[in-house]
């Protein structure tokens, strides 16, 4: 059985950094692509970047370029989504997501089958 699980949301300043944490146990990590996403409150869920955990394809959202950063350590079975410069509007549960989507879904939730419970991150004015 695939478990995600993130950590790493608080109570941030504006201005201030993020790193969130997603460790993934019973998958075949290496195979797959790992996928953040986020939901403010009030709006739809938002893709925010995801990456190929074999070779070195990233796909980010145009709105996060610049400001967020994916990176994965196999060997740990875990990715980490960096959040530099926070924004109030950057408050939101994140969510984690594995799966095996084709390129055409790599940006859709979709194309995820196995998701976390989400870290909350709020970032005050």
């Amino acid at each position: 059985q695939v478990q995600v699980v993130e950590s790493g949301g608080g109570l941030v300043q504006a201005g201030d950094s993020l790193r969130l944490s997603c460790v993934v146990s019973g998958h075949t990590f290496s195979n797959s692509a790992l996928g953040w996403f986020r939901r403010a409150p009030g709006k739809e869920r938002e893709f925010l970047v995801a990456t190929r955990m074999s070779g070195d394809s990233t796909y980010y959202a145009d709105s996060v370029k610049g400001r967020f950063t994916i990176s994965r350590d196999n060997a740990k079975n875990t990715g980490y989504l960096q959040i530099n410069s926070l924004k109030p509007e950057d408050t939101a549960v994140y969510y984690c997501a594995v799966g095996l989507p084709t390129l055409a879904l790599i940006r859709s939730s979709r194309g995820y089958q196995n998701w976390g419970q989400g870290t909350q991150v709020t970032v005050s004015s």
